[in-house]
């Protein structure tokens, strides 16, 4: 069977060293760079721009007007050969920005597989984007921010450098975080952000069971909405709940927070997660 053909609009300003692999269609007035990878069936639809040394794999779209590989937006950069690398079957929207790494970072931006960005989601320098994640629009990412798999950002979810979001997590529109948001929890809001409690609807969607559901309900109770402070908590936690994987994904990440997790702000309110 015969490989695809690549198709290049006779606009497009492709460098003769990028890499297209079979089924590459880049539409008008694109540009791609020397160092570009483009995986098989990846498409630029139209004024595309994907520069410096950017990997792109199989099976994405680029809508109109987004820019992927660019210098970061950080004043210490000078111009070292960072890296973008984005896996197979994400989705970027009009006026997607995804910029490269930097050396103090690690070098690379890296997205995983099956991502949405809608537009105007801003991914800066030395992100970890996971898998299956769903950026709705002008979600903005400093730099140096890993993001889980399956979590859902809302509109205009604004997250400091450094922070982390963890897997399943659920941000409303307008969310401004500025410490790390633990796996399975959904927020809303700004100065300061309020925890709702558990993101059951999202778990549901994502096969959890109703027991699964209900014993990450009543860790979080403890978590958040319990007397106790952090470190109380996680003990509370690890003494009543038997090891498995939601307790120790939860508990690790915990543990590991750089910037502390975000903090119990409001009662919680059980109808919000119906």
């Amino acid at each position: 069977m015969a490989e695809p053909e690549i198709v290049l609009h006779p606009s497009a300003v492709v460098h003769p060293k990028a890499r297209l692999n079979p089924g590459v269609s880049i539409g008008p007035h694109c540009t791609v760079g020397e160092e570009v990878t483009l995986g098989r069936n990846t498409r630029l639809e139209s004024h595309v721009s994907v520069l410096g040394r950017t990997e792109i794999g199989a099976d994405c779209r680029l809508a109109p007007f987004v820019s992927i590989g660019t210098e970061p937006q950080d004043i210490g950069y000078k111009g070292d050969p960072t890296q973008v690398r984005i896996g197979d079957g994400n989705i970027f929207k009009e006026f997607v920005t995804v910029h490269r790494g930097t050396v103090k970072g690690g070098g690379i931006t890296v997205i995983g597989d099956r991502n949405y960005f809608m537009a105007y989601t801003h991914i800066a320098h030395d992100n970890r984007i996971g898998n299956d994640i769903v950026f709705t629009n002008s979600v903005t990412l400093a730099g140096h921010v890993t993001v889980g798999d399956f979590a859902l950002l809302s509109a205009f979810t604004g997250v400091h450098q450094f922070c982390r979001i963890g897997r399943f997590a659920f941000t409303g529109g307008f969310t401004v975080l500025t410490q790390d948001l633990p796996p399975f929890l959904k927020v809303a809001g700004m100065r300061p952000p309020r925890i709702l409690g558990l993101n059951s609807i999202g778990l549901r969607r994502r096969g959890f069971s109703r027991e699964r559901i209900d014993a990450l309900r009543r860790m979080i109770k403890v978590l958040y909405f319990s007397e106790l402070n952090t470190t109380q908590a996680v003990d509370r936690i690890r003494t009543e709940f038997p090891a498995g994987e939601d307790r120790d994904e939860l508990l690790e990440f915990i543990q590991t927070s750089k910037r502390g997790i975000l903090k119990k702000t409001a009662a919680w309110d059980e109808s919000s997660e119906s």
